[in-house]
């Protein structure tokens, strides 16, 4: 299953790597790919991820999903 949303905030490599940690953590998610500019995480996984764990993912990095 393939997941994208936008996160606001990031502005640096560091901003990447934290999000791409925190996502990586929700149960079944297999590969996060961030990209910097767009701000789009592109997650894949075996189950569908409801919104709510990417969200509370994606505020433990320090950041914001684009509304």
């Amino acid at each position: 299953m393939n997941t994208t949303v936008t996160v606001t905030g990031m502005t640096c490599g560091h901003c990447v790597s934290s999000v791409r940690e925190e996502i990586s953590g929700i149960p079944g998610v297999t590969a996060v790919n961030v990209d910097l500019a767009s701000g789009r995480v592109d997650i894949d996984s075996d189950t569908p991820i409801e919104q709510t764990a990417i969200a509370h993912a994606v505020d433990e990095a320090g950041y914001q999903l684009a509304s």
